[in-house]
C-alpha cells in the first residue's frame, strides 16, 4: 500500500471482482428478457458501473447523471442539485440505479424521486457499498447490495477524498490520524 493516508484495505481487488461478477449474474437472471437501463451518478460509481456492465450478458443501456451536494458544516445536509441530467427517456423502461455507496440515503432518495417522476416501468437500486450505520432514509428499494460496510471514511474503486484515490483498485480506509491532521474542507 503506497498511500500513507490509507490505514487499511477494507475490500481487496479480488473480493470486489468476485462480488461484482456475482451481482452481474443476479441482475442478468432477474432482468432476462427485458431491456435494462442502468443509470449512475458521476463520478463515484463509474468504476463499479463499468466492471458490472462488462460482466453482464443481457442487452442493456447506460446513462449518467451528475449532482452536487450542499454541505453546511460537517455532515450531509441532504440538499442536492442536479448538474447533468439523463439523455435517455425513462418512460416505461426497467431502470436500475447503480450507486458506489449509500450512506445516509438522502442523495439516493432525491435521485429516486427524480427518476420515479419520469414514469419508468420499474426502478430499483444496486449499490456496491451499503453503510447502514448512518442511514436516515430507510425505505430505499435496494435490490442488489455488494457489501455492508462500517462507518469509516472509505476511498478507492471510485470513492474519493478531495477528488483523489478514485483509481485505487481496492476500497481502503482513510485513517483517523490523517483526517485529524488535515485542515477542514470548505
Amino acid at each position: 500500500m503506497a498511500t500513507p493516508e490509507i490505514s487499511q484495505v477494507l475490500l481487496t481487488e479480488e473480493q470486489i471482482r468476485v462480488r461484482v461478477r456475482d451481482l452481474a449474474a443476479e441482475i442478468d437472471r432477474d432482468y432476462a428478457g427485458r431491456a435494462l437501463l442502468m443509470v449512475t451518478v458521476l463520478k463515484g460509481a463509474l468504476y463499479f458501473l463499468a466492471d458490472l456492465t462488462r460482466a453482464m450478458e443481457i442487452p442493456l443501456a447506460i446513462d449518467f447523471m451528475a449532482i452536487s451536494s450542499y454541505r453546511g458544516g460537517k455532515g450531509p445536509s441532504g440538499a442536492v442539485r442536479l448538474i447533468k441530467d439523463l439523455d435517455e427517456d425513462l418512460t416505461g423502461r426497467h431502470v436500475l440505479l447503480v450507486e458506489d455507496i449509500i450512506d445516509t440515503g438522502l442523495t439516493a432518495s432525491y435521485i429516486l424521486r427524480a427518476l420515479q417522476a419520469r414514469d419508468p416501468a420499474d426502478l430499483a437500486i444496486c449499490t456496491l457499498l451499503d453503510k447502514t450505520a448512518r442511514r436516515i432514509a430507510h425505505t430505499l428499494p435496494i435490490r442488489y447490495r455488494g457489501f455492508e460496510v462500517p462507518d469509516l471514511f472509505l476511498v478507492g474503486y471510485g470513492l474519493d477524498y478531495r477528488q483523489f484515490h478514485r483509481n485505487l483498485p481496492y476500497v481502503g480506509v482513510i485513517g483517523d490520524d490523517f483526517l485529524r491532521r488535515e485542515p477542514a474542507s470548505s
